[in-house]
């Protein structure tokens, strides 16, 4: 975790002091409902929690100080409570194994985390929907290989990614779901020598779901997709990221990044205003999708279980999480604060003297009874003049000038042509699909 690149609230999932606080959590709600079950004292889980009551500060150092010497770190846990706790403090982990607590741990961390996730999207999802219908109608040039295609709007643009986002928001509603198990059965996941019932009181407690069958550990291909789905969605904050970049670049300049007074945009050249904040979620979202293939790795543990995935986890556990959640939040802030320039996208759509109209020429001319073939080329041969004159003649001009066009269609009918609202006539069905 960079702390250039974390807030606050995400990353306090990940310290040690919650970790501990969700693992005694855990054991003192097992221990109360051993208690319940007659295994061991009534009195047991309540000495737990009374002194959690009145001192639930961790002292991390002091646990890391018995792990040196115990080479363990739920042991060291453990024997830190005992020592502070008394003699009950025997009867926590009856039955139990390292990874009952662990696992489940990582599944309230991680349902924690996408629930912060989740409240990012939605943020990002409102502002996406306010500059959609801001510019609904914004004329804007559509570009296929990075070439001139035929004009959309910047409200379509905005649209696109509002149903991206929301297909996101709903894998990740489902992959939280997915990751929100509980397993306490103990060693190998028989339940030899703890009950069943405990485990569903504690995934109860902890707000989770019962792991249907565990071994000794919880089945990785549900962390596996999950971080997965991070993966989707920071390629799709990339996808977003990228359109505005190139959106920004001088030669086109539609939309730029919000440059707040006094920034500076270079150390040498003081004209300079880039495009820092897209291109720094360009390599965030490299970040997050690096957690993708070790998750997947993860999956193909030795028998009932190695220790080979939990190295993995505490590295991609924290930094998946805490870097998409900023990813998410910096997004938000750069199309809240988008400049849009209407008059330049005008200015690039008539930029090219028309060509944007070719296929409505090229259909016209079959309608009216030319082959497609031939249509191609008079339409094509007139396009490739304006396009070597970069855009200084006129399509329009030079279709009307062709004796083959103008034996099929009349001036009028070629102009009709090069109506540019004709291209928008199904905005509204499509914002209707995006936005109901």
């Amino acid at each position: 975790m960079v702390p250039r690149y974390a807030r606050p609230a995400m990353t306090a999932i990940w310290e040690p002091e919650m970790k501990y606080s969700i693992w005694f959590e855990i054991e003192a709600h097992a221990t109360d409902k051993l208690g319940e079950l007659g295994v061991v004292p009534a009195s047991a889980g309540k000495a737990l929690w009374d002194w959690w009551k009145t001192n639930p500060k961790i002292d991390v150092e002091a646990i890391d100080a018995i792990e040196a010497v115990t080479k363990h770190d739920v042991i060291a846990f453990l024997t830190w409570v005992a020592e502070n706790v008394g003699d009950e403090a025997r009867f926590m982990h009856q039955g139990m194994t390292s990874s009952d607590v662990l696992d489940t741990t990582l599944a309230v961390q991680l349902d924690r985390a996408a629930a912060i996730l989740l409240e990012d999207l939605d943020k990002l999802l409102a502002a996406i929907k306010t500059r959609a219908e801001e510019h609904k109608y914004t004329p804007t040039i559509g570009r296929s290989h990075g070439i001139h295609a035929e004009p959309v709007t910047f409200g379509l643009k905005m649209a696109e990614a509002y149903a991206e986002f929301s297909r996101c928001k709903e894998r990740l509603e489902f992959a939280r779901k997915e990751i929100a198990t509980c397993a306490i059965s103990g060693a190998v996941g028989t339940f030899a020598n703890i009950d069943p019932s405990v485990e569903e009181y504690v995934a109860e407690k902890m707000g989770l779901s019962v792991e249907p069958v565990s071994t000794q550990v919880i089945p990785r291909d549900r962390h596996a997709m999950f971080f997965a789905v991070l993966g989707v969605i920071a390629s799709s904050i990339e996808r977003l990221a990228v359109e505005v970049r190139h959106l920004q670049r001088t030669e086109v300049l539609e939309a730029e990044e919000y440059f707040s007074p006094g920034q500076k945009g270079s150390s040498a050249m003081p004209h300079k205003r880039n495009p820092i904040l897209t291109e720094n979620l360009t390599g965030l979202a490299r970040v997050v999708r690096g957690a993708t293939v070790p998750a997947m790795e993860n999956v193909a543990l030795w028998h009932e279980r190695d220790i080979s995935h939990s190295s993995v986890e505490r590295f991609i556990g924290p930094d998946a999480t805490i870097t998409l959640d900023f990813a998410l939040a910096r997004l938000t802030g750069v199309i809240e604060k988008l400049l849009v320039y209407p008059e330049r996208m005008q200015k690039n759509l008539d930029r090219m003297g028309g060509l944007v109209h070719s296929q409505r020429v090229l259909l016209a001319l079959t309608q009216a009874g030319v082959s497609r073939e031939d249509a191609y080329r008079l339409v094509q041969r007139n396009a490739m003049k304006v396009w070597e004159s970069d855009g200084e003649l006129s399509l329009l001009d030079l279709l009307k000038a062709d004796d083959e066009v103008t034996a099929a269609l009349t001036p009028d009918q070629i102009e009709e042509k090069f109506d540019l609202d004709y291209h928008f006539k199904n905005v509204d069905t499509i914002f209707a699909r995006v936005f109901g």
